[in-house]
Formats: structure tokens, C-alpha cells, sequence
């Protein structure tokens, strides 16, 4: 099992920054890859960003104003996150994969979630 704990959300200002960090623990030196996703109320969890092997992608709607990192000597995974925009106001879940080969901006391609940390721009 691995256990994922997410930290860094918070209330900004539209134009800050914030960095959300994900806490991985237990069979952490299966995971294939790490992502992270998003969900606004009412709307359905979409995809922000996700590394594996040295490789990142992102969504078209945060490229250039997020960045994924991962320490695996630390098992953490960080977002950094820029120019925060209003529309960015989400509840931001970290993800485990413990396999490749599935699309990394689908949900079903992660086993093991976070409980989410809330992220809040005001205009």
C-alpha cells in the first residue's frame, strides 16, 4: 500500500505563487510515476501534471506556470505553481502510478490518491 499525503494549499492572490508537496510512503519504489490532478466544484478531476523517468507533461492549461518535481531520495513530489490564476481554484489531489504504458492525464491510469489539498485564488 502506499500512502499519500498532500500539504502547501492555501488562499493567494491571483499572480502568486503557491508549491503543494506530496509525502509518499509505504511501497514507494514501485511507483511507475507520480501525478497531479485537479478538481473545481462541480467539475469533473482533470489532469495538471505528472514525471517519470526524469520525463514531465503537463496540461495545455498550466504550461509555463507549473512545474513538477520529484525527490525520490525524499519519496516527495512537489507543484510549483505560478501565475496563479483565479480559474486555478481547485482541490488538488497528488497520484501514484504504479505502471506505464496508460495515458498519465487519465485517472485510471493511478492506484493510490491523496486526500487533497484545497488551493483558493482570489481575483
Amino acid at each position: 500500500q502506499v500512502q499519500l499525503v498532500e500539504s502547501g494549499g492555501g488562499l493567494v492572490q491571483a499572480g502568486g505563487s503557491l508549491r503543494l508537496s506530496c509525502a509518499a510512503s509505504g511501497r514507494t519504489f514501485s511507483s511507475y510515476g507520480m501525478g497531479w490532478f485537479r478538481q473545481a466544484p462541480g467539475k469533473e478531476r482533470e489532469f495538471v501534471a505528472h514525471i517519470s523517468g526524469g520525463r514531465t507533461y503537463y496540461a495545455d492549461f498550466v504550461k509555463g506556470r507549473f512545474t513538477i518535481s520529484r525527490d525520490n531520495a525524499k519519496d516527495m513530489v512537489y507543484l510549483q505553481m505560478n501565475s496563479l490564476k483565479p480559474e486555478d481554484t481547485a482541490v488538488y489531489y497528488c497520484a501514484d502510478s504504479r505502471f506505464g504504458g496508460g495515458l498519465v492525464s487519465t485517472t485510471s491510469t493511478y492506484q493510490y490518491w491523496g486526500q487533497g489539498t484545497q488551493v483558493t485564488v482570489s481575483s
